[in-house]
């Protein structure tokens, strides 16, 4: 075979350990690219989490807030700390107030320095604020997403459609920035390519590392307005135009004009809210006391999401292959100061399967709570893990970002389950089903030697 005559030939001298080892190693190169496609069944997951986590506690409820209200006030006594000196360094340097004139140029430095470790930290409660806001009720969750010039209940609406089609090539509503493209002569599973194929993939999606920079740092400072405003990396089957704050858009329906008017008021009280400040305080001190620390919002929730949801060894699925858990276990929990999920406060399967409950119209199952989110998490990886799939990112950060970014590319537009390709048209992944590959027809490793 010429397979076995490249071996050899590699091997150079035809050696018998020689050439065992290398099958070795290529077979293990292949099983460690292989995504086991899983069967697992709603029942499954829900089965494998203990029953007592869906039991609510009013008891227990409120002592885990008041156990956090010391850190709470302590945390709100950093940032009151941290706001203090850059805000009465600006007033001393003023030229009517200035104390220190001979030392402006230094002041500035000291001032700007401080004024950033604030704006992050304060960036780091705005995102705290979105994600309590959530859970609570809708009132809360208006109120404090609006007071982020989030468009509450029109967001509320398009996240449950992602969380009840996560990884669906024509349903899922966010982080679909897969753009098709169809290799005809060339192996659709992405084990090669040919040079001439390459080089045209190359200079039609380019790689070089300034434009991967620009891209993941216009992600992480706009990439959320620029979602909710023009469905920017959004479901591609909506008509362009499609945003947030029409309640005449593809993803809404007639019964959700209340709610995306509702959310449209909130979004025009906080418009107005930093016109009225800017005007009182001055645009100079809202820019640095709330549009930067708003920035940083945008930032984390972008990075965590980004990452949870975008990575060549994660499958995406059209309607043939898809199912509620294939989707909701299509995920990666990227690592955070050590943590899975620090920001969020629970793990991504949780966070996935509890949507359970907003994507079947009956029986409507109850959310565990979140004391309970842990423990949860836990029992569900052992079912998730023992299936063969991963569910542990790597640590997450603009390096990473960066690399997911640059190796994810585009998707093939044939196959029922497809993997992010590179510039070079090539996959990381091949899916597996269970009971053989025969039908992994899509954008993973080819084991076959036919040319598809």
């Amino acid at each position: 075979m010429a397979a076995a005559s490249f071996l050899r030939a590699l091997c150079g001298f035809g050696c018998p350990v020689a050439e065992a080892i290398l099958y070795a190693a290529i077979l293990l190169w292949l099983v460690l690219r292989a995504y086991p496609v899983p069967d697992l069944s709603i029942k499954q997951l829900l089965d494998a989490i203990p029953s007592h986590c869906f039991k609510r506690s009013a008891l227990k409820s409120s002592s885990t807030s008041c156990l956090t209200l010391p850190f709470q006030r302590l945390a709100f006594v950093d940032l009151g700390a941290i706001y203090k000196p850059p805000s009465l360094l600006t007033a001393s340097s003023t030229p009517r107030r200035s104390l220190l004139p001979t030392l402006l140029s230094s002041t500035t430095l000291l001032r700007g320095a401080l004024w950033t470790v604030y704006g992050f930290w304060a960036g780091l409660f705005g995102t705290g604020i979105w994600v309590i806001g959530i859970p609570i009720n809708n009132t809360v969750g208006w109120i404090l997403h609006s007071a982020l010039g989030v468009p509450y209940h029109s967001w509320r609406i398009t996240h449950a459609k992602h969380h009840a089609s996560t990884g669906h090539m024509t349903q899922d509503q966010v982080w679909m920035g897969l753009r098709p493209i169809d290799l005809k002569r060339e192996d659709r599973l992405g084990a090669r390519a040919s040079a001439e194929v390459q080089k045209e993939l190359y200079e039609a999606l380019g790689d070089s590392p300034i434009g991967a920079t620009i891209g993941v740092a216009m992600y992480l400072l706009v990439g959320w307005p620029a979602y909710i405003i023009r469905n920017a990396s959004g479901q591609q089957r909506y008509p362009e135009g499609t945003n947030h704050f029409d309640p005449k858009a593809a993803m809404f329906s007639p019964n959700h004009w209340t709610d995306v008017i509702l959310s449209d008021i909130g979004v025009v009280f906080w418009i107005a809210g930093l016109i009225a400040a800017c005007l009182h305080y001055g645009a100079g001190t809202v820019f640095v006391v709330y549009f930067v620390p708003y920035l940083w919002v945008n930032h984390w929730l972008v990075l965590i999401t980004f990452l949870q949801h975008t990575d060549p060894l994660l499958p995406h699925y059209r309607a043939a292959q898809f199912t509620f858990p294939r989707g909701a276990l299509s995920t990666l929990d990227p690592l955070l100061a050590g943590r899975p999920r620090l920001l969020h406060g629970c793990y991504w399967c949780p966070c996935h399967v509890r949507y359970l409950r907003d994507s079947r119209p009956a029986p409507r199952l109850q959310q565990d709570p979140h004391y309970n989110a842990w423990e949860a998490a836990d029992a569900l990886k052992k079912v998730v893990h023992a299936a063969g799939v991963r569910t542990q990112g790597a640590p997450g950060g603009w390096a990473e970002m960066y690399r997911v970014f640059r190796e994810c590319k585009f998707v093939e537009d044939d196959g029922d389950v497809v993997f992010y390709k590179n510039a070079y048209g090539l996959a990381k992944m091949r899916p597996v089903f269970h009971g053989g590959d025969a039908n992994a027809s899509d954008s993973g490793i080819e084991l076959a030697e036919k040319q598809l």
